[in-house]
């Protein structure tokens, strides 16, 4: 064999397991198949064609054109979804060039619009080949909504899938929401909590009077000044949902009541006290995040310290926050919050099934429940005919400690995640 053509076939074995490998057609027989949206069935086959699920069912059988994967012994799940994340622009990332010119006086009120950047969106940000992707990917992850997360109004969320050459190809809705922080990153202007909260007030007022002043003079236009092109508004007033943070649960309570306010569409991140807000949560039919970055104790906090009551009771308890959630019908979702690893992220959520959720609802948690809180469950979140075909296949229960992903669907692209090397496992044994 010619030395030219062992070089050829290792660049086409490393561009197979970076991108995809075999047809565009799949049939994985025999397996169990959890589809969420209805009970797993045993001994099913699910049929992947032009990266939709085709079919899916006990009594399907395999296409003559599929390559046909043998599912005994294996289980089949919708493809994870990460519910708030920084997956695709987590990398450190250059600053703006800038020219040399003297530094912006300090915002004097809310008309300078501070530590608003409402107007970026994640899906001009993400990188396709950021490391973040095929991490996330390997681990049983197929989706993420990942969202800029500086400033008051840090800006527009997208829902996207992970795989693909381009950004173009991964996006599902570049539109999930505006990702509202109570963080002032150190401006002198709104300077307090009081204060963050009564720009986040003036900022809806702001864009209230401003749709107002564009509709009369779309209308109207002779003889009328025109009003002023504002992005900072204009990112407020295009974001279907606003993701606001509460994670105690006098912060729940505030936040309900500023939405109700406001009259916008909420989604509620950190959740670790909802278990105390259950009956405003129900009342209000808003939907939960919830964190897996369980409260722990500071590793470098001194022993002596006595902790509030309050404190050690959130930290015992938070785990248990979605397991009352779910009884209760609370629409939520399993976010990863920084977690390092995957398969951490699975360990956190089996955290909360100890606590009292059941396997199925924490499967959902991280399934069709985000797909349905964004608004893309027609699409995504369970194993149904006609949905994009992001699976992820286990050796065992997805939150058992020695189950391993054989192999991950997206876009019904298969991918093989690479085995996990002696040297990572004791790495990560170090950093725990």
């Amino acid at each position: 064999m010619k030395p030219g053509l062992n070089l050829i076939s290792l660049i086409h074995c490393c561009s197979s397991a970076l991108f995809a490998e075999g047809p565009a057609v799949y049939a994985i027989h025999d397996a169990r198949v959890v589809r969420v949206s209805g009970p797993p069935i045993e001994h099913c086959t699910v049929v992947v064609r032009n990266g939709l699920i085709e079919a899916v069912g006990e009594n399907v059988v395999p296409p003559a054109d599929a390559w046909i994967i043998r599912g005994s012994g294996l289980t089949v799940y919708p493809g994870l979804i990460d519910a708030l994340s920084t997956i695709g622009i987590s990398g450190p990332r250059p600053p703006p060039a800038t020219p040399a010119l003297s530094p912006p006086p300090p915002a004097a009120g809310p008309e300078d619009r501070p530590s608003n950047t409402s107007f970026l969106r994640a899906a001009d940000q993400i990188v396709a080949a950021d490391p973040s992707v095929e991490a996330a990917r390997d681990g049983g992850f197929t989706t993420a909504v990942t969202f800029p997360t500086a400033n008051i109004f840090a800006g527009q969320g997208v829902v996207f899938d992970l795989a693909g050459m381009r950004i173009g190809q991964m996006v599902i809705d570049p539109s999930a929401g505006q990702y509202i922080t109570l963080r002032n990153n150190g401006s002198s202007f709104p300077g307090s909590l009081m204060g963050v909260i009564a720009y986040i007030r003036q900022i809806y007022l702001d864009a209230d009077r401003y749709k107002v002043a564009k509709a009369i003079y779309d209308k109207h236009p002779k003889g009328l000044e025109r009003p002023a092109y504002d992005r900072t508004l204009e990112g407020v007033i295009e974001s279907p949902r606003v993701l606001l943070p509460a994670h105690r649960a006098v912060e729940i309570d505030r936040m309900l009541q500023l939405a109700r306010e406001l009259k916008i569409r909420p989604i509620l991140y950190g959740g670790e006290e909802a278990w105390r807000s259950v009956d405003s949560l129900k009342r209000s039919g808003v939907p939960v995040l919830v964190t897996l970055k369980w409260p722990e104790k500071a590793k470098d906090g001194d022993p002596a310290v006595d902790e509030p009551l309050r404190v050690l009771e959130m930290r015992e308890k938070a785990p248990s926050t979605p397991g009352v959630l779910a009884k209760n019908g609370i629409l939520f979702a399993f976010y990863s919050d920084g977690i390092a690893t995957s398969k951490e992220v699975l360990k956190a959520a089996k955290k909360a099934v100890d606590a009292g959720l059941s396997t199925s609802d924490a499967v959902r948690a991280l399934t069709l429940s985000p797909a349905e809180i964004y608004g893309v469950s027609d699409r995504l979140g369970s194993i149904d005919n006609g949905k994009i075909a992001n699976l992820v296949v286990t050796d065992g229960d997805l939150f058992a400690d020695k189950t391993k992903v054989k192999y991950v669907f997206v876009d019904g692209n298969k991918f093989e995640p690479a085995p996990e090397s002696p040297d990572a496992k004791k790495d990560l044994e170090k950093t725990q």
